[in-house]
């Protein structure tokens, strides 16, 4: 298999809690090749919940350090491209990102190396097989593109 060529093309768009807070949605566009090759078939949801201002979006501090664990994970999967970022989710003191993988224990290794660098994070986790991609193409649907209503 050829170097797998990945979109760095992103959207953002905003969407509702159920409680009515606003949630920031990022997709990464054009990820059919990835999905084609039928590889990456586990979903990894990674949570980092936080203490919000009162609409329930990050603080600028909270904020700032969540930009540099994404640049370190962006970073570290781009080298090393056994697990994929398609989507991260801002809001209602939550931060999620979904990452599609091969491997569930290379991605926990991966991982850890990309954020050894910062004190312990308050993250959780949850994995689960989704070969057919069901979250993306959830994710795909709250994009807003031209001549959308």
């Amino acid at each position: 298999m050829g170097r797998l060529k990945l979109s760095d093309e992103w959207w953002s768009a905003p969407t509702e809690a159920e409680n009515g807070r606003v949630i920031i949605v990022t997709g990464r566009r054009d990820m059919d090749e990835a999905r084609a090759l039928g590889v990456f078939n586990y979903r990894v949801e990674v949570t980092w919940t936080y203490e919000g201002d009162r609409n329930g979006m990050p603080t600028y501090k909270t904020s700032m350090l969540m930009d540099e664990v994404n640049t370190a994970l962006s970073e570290c999967f781009r080298k090393d491209p056994v697990a994929i970022i398609t989507g991260i989710y801002t809001g209602d003191g939550e931060r999620n990102w979904v990452f599609y993988t091969r491997s569930l224990h290379i991605f926990q290794r991966k991982f850890n190396e990309a954020l050894a660098q910062f004190e312990q994070l308050p993250l959780s986790f949850y994995a689960e097989e989704d070969p057919e991609w069901t979250e993306y193409e959830e994710l795909l649907k709250t994009e807003i593109t031209e001549g959308t209503d």
